[in-house]
C-alpha cells in the first residue's frame, strides 16, 4: 500500500491533469528544483508557501496534498487506479481518442515523406484535462519523439500531445515545445520568434546546435508548425 504523502498525491494530481513538472512550475510559480525535490521525495515536508499555491492550482486543500485527508472530501473527485484499455475498448462519455501523427513514405525507397494521421495508433485524453489546458478535442494530436536531440527532458519514443489549434508565427511562445514539419519528417523543438524568421533549439545543444531559418528559408524547405505541445510522457527507463 502506498504512503500517501505529498510526493503521491502530487504525481496523482499531475497524471489526473496530463501536467508535466515543467508545465506546473510555469502555473504556479514554485520552483521547478522544488518540484523534482517534492517528486523524488528529497522535501517531505514543503514550505507553506508552495503547498498553498499548489493546493490553490488544483482546487484542493493543503490537508488532502499531505496527504492528511482523502481527495475524494470536501467535494473532490476520488482519483482511481488506472484502467487498462486497448483500441477496441469503447471510448467513455469523458474521453476522446486523439490520433498519432506519422511519417509515410510516398514510394518505396524514394526518400520522400508526408506526415498523415494513423489509421490505428492513438491515445486517450480525458475532455476535462484537454479543456483545462486549452486544447479542442479536434485540435489534439500525439507525435513520437525520436532521437537524443531533446535529452534529458525527452527520451527517444516519448510520447507528446499536440494542440494544432497553434501552429501560427504568431502563436510562438518562445522557449516552448512545438511539433514541426520539416519537408516530411516530424521533429520536436524549442521554438523562438527571430525578426527575419525562426530559430530551432534542441535541449542536447552539445550534439544539435541551434538552426535558424529566414521566412524564404522555411518556404524553401517546407517548414510548417503542427502545434504546441501541451504534454508529454515516456516510460523511466
Amino acid at each position: 500500500m502506498h504512503t500517501r504523502n505529498v510526493a503521491y498525491v502530487l504525481k496523482e494530481l499531475l497524471a489526473r491533469d496530463g501536467l508535466s513538472a515543467t508545465e506546473l512550475h510555469r502555473r504556479t510559480g514554485v520552483p521547478q528544483s522544488t518540484l523534482s525535490r517534492i517528486l523524488s521525495g528529497k522535501i517531505v515536508d514543503p514550505a507553506d508557501k508552495h503547498i498553498a499555491k499548489l493546493a490553490e492550482y488544483f482546487r484542493v486543500s493543503t490537508d488532502q496534498l499531505r496527504g492528511r485527508a482523502s481527495l475524494a472530501a470536501g467535494g473532490h473527485a476520488e482519483l482511481r487506479d488506472i484502467s487498462l484499455w486497448d483500441d477496441d475498448t469503447p471510448v467513455e462519455d469523458d474521453e476522446v481518442s486523439i490520433p498519432f501523427l506519422r511519417e509515410v513514405e510516398l514510394a518505396a525507397g524514394s526518400g520522400r515523406f508526408v506526415i498523415e494521421e494513423s489509421e490505428r495508433a492513438s491515445l486517450r485524453f480525458g475532455k476535462r484535462s484537454l479543456r483545462h489546458n486549452g486544447v479542442q478535442f479536434d485540435q489534439a494530436k500525439c507525435v513520437t519523439v525520436r532521437g537524443n536531440s531533446m535529452l534529458p527532458v525527452l527520451r527517444d519514443g516519448a510520447t507528446v500531445g499536440v494542440n494544432a489549434g497553434k501552429r501560427g508565427i504568431g502563436d510562438i511562445v518562445d522557449g516552448d515545445l512545438y511539433a514541426i514539419n520539416h519537408n516530411g519528417q516530424l521533429r520536436v523543438k524549442q521554438l523562438y520568434r527571430l525578426p527575419t524568421g525562426i530559430r530551432l533549439r534542441s535541449f542536447n545543444r552539445d550534439e544539435h546546435p541551434d538552426e535558424d531559418y529566414t521566412f524564404a528559408q522555411m518556404q524553401d524547405e517546407q517548414i510548417a508548425i503542427l502545434g504546441h505541445v501541451f504534454w508529454w510522457g515516456m516510460y523511466a527507463r
